[in-house]
């Protein structure tokens, strides 16, 4: 029998981002592919309906630095403490290395095997903010194994923490629904040349490249952009779209099922981050239902699309220009990146992660 895992991811449930995704494709539902006890934070107002599976903790207070996220992360242990039986847990896999949800999990249950999914915002927050470095290297220490979805996330850890114990260091790469691959949406044949329609999908945080590609767009000809996004953080960008005088289409925040068939009227989907992806799984579901991916080489991106994606440089406008333009105009570009595409994401089946996730916790046991 496979283990029954305890795991918290310390969000609201109706977050953005693909370690959500991801989080709740493998833990909940009618079936999880993974058993497990597994929590979010409750949002406000509560939603009526939730996954199969998924439960809420009711813990106010999330942040990030001084006093307050001791408190916090010590308000978390006590409701995960209350509603967990540690008799009953075989290991726990602790999403991040960082924030309240990893130091609170290991605090409630101090006794069970640990399994750290590195998501690659651990990372980030930690090279930004000194108490979140501090979690993360406690939590690297207490991680019996550590999983990352590409040798980029595992690079840039060691970095972080050049003491860590590599043999705890496991690839694992993350992985997308399998029907989405045996069974995607269907696009419409092929249309007549014209404007290239691209689409941008996923949170606007900075470190997403959103405000490199707006810049660049003004020198671009013949292109139309749409935005799927949360509406608070699309407001965000109202100043600049006004500044630059650029018109975007925006689809609001789309769920999974919405977005998958919104990739059909698209050519291609962008990728402009500007740091790195932990996975990039957004990329990965928009080949699998036939939309080229024309990404910034950063870690994890490469490692995951390399020449099965399109690869510019967003932060130059007369290249992107340039690369936007032979995409456009080149016969047969598109759909070579569209089988190139589809090949790649079926190396990256939902039930492969969950089942070399299964088989190391069972290695801890």
């Amino acid at each position: 029998m496979s283990p029954l895992i305890a795991t918290a991811l310390d969000l609201p449930f109706g977050s953005a981002g693909g370690s959500v995704e991801l989080f709740l494709d493998l833990y909940t539902g009618e079936n999880p592919l993974i058993p497990a006890r597994a929590f979010m934070l409750a949002p406000q107002p509560r939603p009526p309906r939730l996954p199969a599976g998924l439960e809420l903790l009711d813990v106010p207070g999330k942040c990030l630095s001084g006093p307050p996220f001791a408190l916090y992360v010590n308000a978390l242990r006590r409701a995960l403490s209350q509603l967990i039986d540690p008799a009953d847990i075989d290991v726990l896999h602790l999403q991040h290395l960082t924030f309240g949800g990893t130091p609170a999990l290991i605090r409630a249950l101090p006794t069970r095997p640990r399994i750290a999914l590195v998501h690659g915002t651990d990372l980030l927050f930690a090279e930004a903010r000194n108490d979140q470095l501090r979690v993360l290297r406690e939590s690297t220490r207490a991680a019996d194994a550590i999983v990352v979805p590409t040798g980029a996330m595992a690079d840039r850890l060691l970095k972080l923490v050049p003491t860590t114990n590599r043999r705890k260091i496991t690839n694992i790469p993350w992985g997308i629904p399998d029907h989405l691959l045996t069974n995607p949406p269907p696009r419409p044949g092929r249309r007549p040349a014209g404007h290239l329609r691209l689409l941008y999908a996923g949170r606007l945080t900075s470190e997403k490249g959103m405000e490199t590609l707006l810049r660049a767009l003004p020198a671009i000809e013949a292109v139309e952009l749409s935005i799927a996004a949360p509406p608070h953080q699309f407001r965000t960008l109202t100043p600049l779209l006004r500044l630059l005088k650029v018109h975007v289409r925006y689809l609001g925040w789309l769920n999974r099922p919405q977005l998958w068939n919104t990739f059909a009227d698209h050519d291609a989907l962008v990728m402009p981050s500007t740091t790195l992806e932990a996975m990039g799984l957004v990329a990965l579901e928009a080949q699998a239902c036939g939309l080229p991916v024309i990404y910034q080489p950063v870690p994890g991106l490469s490692d995951v699309l390399a020449v099965s994606g399109h690869s510019t440089d967003f932060t130059n406008p007369a290249v992107l220009a340039h690369d936007l333009t032979r995409l456009r105009t080149t016969p047969g570009l598109l759909p070579a990146l569209q089988a190139a595409g589809r090949a790649n994401a079926a190396r990256f089946p939902l039930t492969a992660t969950a089942a070399a996730l299964t088989d190391l916790g069972k290695q801890l046991i």
